[in-house]
């Protein structure tokens, strides 16, 4: 959708307007491991914070972007390659300080992506899958350490209650695949026969035949039946995840 042009008969503001950009906090699973793409800055000293490790993304282009959406949608595949099955806004962050180009403001989202076949593969020779806990113990360029522990809190939080982790999966998958990605997650081990009801309970996935699972042993396979939005579970993980509990 192409933008509206300005119209001539309103006056421009008669303030200085404040720089506007959009980052986006793209997470996969790799190695057993929740990590993060951050790309690094150029070198250059023109540019703010020069080779610092930072979030994808970048000024807001009004001739191309028609909304936030949009705009992160662009950023995501410039500056990856990669096209993220699940995209929510996470959040914005403005300040005075935040840049020292001027004030300025940015729109957060956070996308969900299954691993590249190439474990090593991120669309760009200056980004690079940084694992979670690894990543925010480094000094990230603008505010983005801040905004980065704010992306985990979010999806950890929305992960015991929704089906967030089958965005991180190839499909099909299966169920054991698609708890070890919880788990990986969350940072915790869960209840098999618990997980297992709880998935199926749900009715977001759609059977897609045997597949090869575990140890080469034959398993069925499960495709995501929605893939515009996760499904949301009556009770959170933690109120299941004891092996006693009964769900």
């Amino acid at each position: 959708m192409a933008s509206k042009k300005p119209n001539p008969r309103v006056a421009a503001p008669a303030f200085e307007r404040p720089l506007v950009t959009v980052d986006v906090v793209i997470f996969t699973v790799l190695a057993e491991q929740l990590q993060v793409l951050l790309a690094r800055r150029p070198e250059a000293d023109i540019d703010p914070f020069p080779g610092r490790l930072a979030l994808p993304g970048g000024f807001i282009d009004v001739k191309l972007d028609a909304t936030l959406h949009d705009c992160a949608l662009r950023k995501l595949i410039e500056k990856t390659g990669l096209q993220a099955p699940y995209l929510e806004q996470l959040g914005s962050w403005g300040s005075a300080t935040r840049d020292p180009r001027g004030w300025c403001a940015t729109h957060v989202y956070f996308a969900l992506v299954p691993a590249p076949d190439d474990s090593g593969a991120t669309g760009s020779a200056a980004s690079e899958w940084v694992e979670v806990d690894a990543a925010l113990r480094k000094r990230l360029a603008f505010d983005h350490g801040e905004i980065l522990a704010a992306a985990v809190e979010r999806l950890r939080g929305k992960v015991e209650y929704t089906s967030l982790p089958a965005f991180l999966l190839q499909e099909p998958f299966t169920l054991p695949q698609l708890q070890r990605t919880y788990e990986t997650v969350l940072g915790r081990p869960m209840d098999k026969s618990a997980f297992r009801k709880r998935m199926l309970d749900a009715q977001f996935l759609g059977e897609a035949g045997s597949i090869s699972g575990d140890a080469g042993r034959s398993a069925m396979g499960y495709r995501v039946l929605d893939r515009e939005r996760a499904a949301v579970f009556p009770r959170t993980f933690r109120s299941v995840e004891t092996p006693s509990s009964k769900d």
